[in-house]
């Protein structure tokens, strides 16, 4: 029986437009009143991912950052895996010499060093405002939750094997959205934060399910006892899914999962 559902946000639940499908929204309603457990496990910072987790009526702790926290709704922090600093240095370093648009992360705000296109578009999407500080060296901390190179899809592509190669074995390197390289702790990402999760809540790995659509969901969906893939989701991503894929967000996929789950 499943007694936590594990759901990643965009490109699963929330169409490119950010918008959510009612039918899924009842659904999730409908699994917790189920004794159901549904967690979001997103690379959205915390307070890009409270206003969906609170219109989708969810009631657990928020795996956020990528897995870099976990945090209650009311912000507490009980999971906490940053990139420390000289390390996220090495990356800030990395993308000025290569002319990419990098940003962080202090105290849940977004901090970039240029106001270029790519940080305004994150902003958007995120609904966080951008704050532009000039040097990262001196504004980050002694730890960030996570780093994001923001570029168009097929720069991505370009840059992520060499990205996932120069830092292997160092830190952990996977797309989110197509436009997105979240790069995290090595101790930080769905998978593990939501296998502390789930032995704080006392739920075995048989009783869960996991669902998402990027090269980030990967781990938690391997992890999971039942794992889905979004449609048109990485080949590898459905690979390790078993081939299991629910319907793009806007079609009632995560929907019919949770009918398929708790009947």
């Amino acid at each position: 029986m499943i007694r936590l559902l594990a759901v990643d946000l965009d490109g699963t639940l929330l169409t490119h437009d950010l918008e959510l499908d009612p039918r899924d929204v009842e659904a999730a309603r409908r699994a917790e009143a189920a004794g159901v457990r549904v967690v979001a496990c997103t690379g959205r910072p915390f307070p890009g991912a409270l206003p969906w987790v609170t219109k989708l009526g969810l009631g657990s702790p928020i795996v956020c950052y990528q897995g870099a926290q976990v945090r209650t709704l009311d912000g507490g922090m009980l999971l906490d895996h940053g990139v420390p600093h000289d390390a996220a240095m090495d990356v800030v370093r990395f993308c000025r010499e290569n002319d990419l648009h990098v940003q962080a992360y202090r105290d849940d705000d977004l901090i970039v060093e240029r106001d270029r296109p790519e940080a305004q578009e994150y902003s958007r999407h995120a609904g966080m405002a951008l704050h532009v500080v000039g040097d990262l060296d001196a504004a980050m901390g002694g730890t960030t939750p996570k780093l994001v190179i923001a570029a168009d899809p097929e720069v991505v592509e370009r840059w992520l094997p060499e990205v996932r190669q120069r830092w292997d074995g160092r830190l952990y390197v996977a797309t989110s959205l197509p436009r997105y390289i979240e790069i995290t702790s090595l101790d930080a990402d769905k998978r593990q934060a939501l296998e502390w999760l789930c032995a704080r809540l006392g739920v075995g790995r048989a009783e869960t399910a996991a669902v998402g659509d990027g090269r980030n969901d990967q781990p938690m969906i391997e992890w999971a006892c039942a794992g889905y893939a979004v449609e048109g989701a990485p080949p590898e991503v459905v690979a390790a899914a078993g081939g299991r894929v629910v319907g793009r967000p806007g079609t009632a996929g995560f929907a019919r999962l949770v009918e398929a789950l708790i009947g």
